[in-house]
């Protein structure tokens, strides 16, 4: 089965929207989160789980998928919240604020990964590797990290110490060693750095 045509194929006829986040493994800044409902009658050639996909055409994507879909929407929970609910439920919170802020109200709910949410009494269903099954899932799975990355490079502005240019907050070796040599900024998750010794 064609990852552009997994979502009418399984479900015909319906209002099919996709969700996903990226940003879950980071150690700072937010987790992000698209939604996306598709065009039925407009395929999108290239789409794919965006972590298959080049930075340069991951933003080729980006563009078309905002000016063709029927609708989307992109949301963040921040740092601050992912240490107090929890990585997973701040992922499955920025979804929920991505799907209800949709123009749209979908019949269908695709979420990717094995866990879902209530959304507002809207059907949902976990698909493991949905980003690389469902159309609608990639395309929120590439809205999602293109707007994190970018959100990532302007952090990099104000804390340019800490390489997020280079490494957008994931656990690299050169990210350890510059929170050991600066400490831990205010836009890191202090639950993900316990056990790390700082000077922050």
């Amino acid at each position: 089965m064609s990852i552009l045509t997994f979502d009418s194929d399984n479900y015909p006829g319906k209002i099919v929207c996709g969700t996903d986040e990226a940003g879950r493994g980071p150690l700072a800044g937010p987790v992000f989160a698209a939604a996306v409902i598709l065009d039925p009658n407009m395929q999108i050639d290239g789409i794919n789980d965006s972590k298959k996909l080049s930075a340069r055409k991951r933003d080729e994507l980006y563009e078309k998928i905002k000016t063709s879909a029927l609708a989307y929407r992109i949301e963040s929970v921040d740092e601050k919240i992912i240490d107090e609910i929890n990585i997973l439920n701040a992922s499955l919170l920025a979804m929920k604020r991505a799907v209800l802020g949709l123009g749209i109200r979908p019949d269908i709910i695709l979420v990717d990964g094995n866990k879902t949410t209530d959304f507002d009494k809207i059907p949902s269903r976990p698909i493991i590797k949905g980003d690389s099954l469902s159309a609608s899932i990639a395309a929120a799975s590439i809205l999602a990290k293109v707007e994190r990355d970018r959100f990532m490079l302007s952090l990099h502005e104000k804390y340019p110490q800490y390489g997020f240019d280079q490494h957008k907050g994931y656990p690299t070796a050169a990210h350890y060693n510059a929170i050991l040599k600066y400490g831990i900024s205010d836009v890191h998750r202090k639950t993900f750095l316990k056990n790390l010794s700082s000077k922050g």
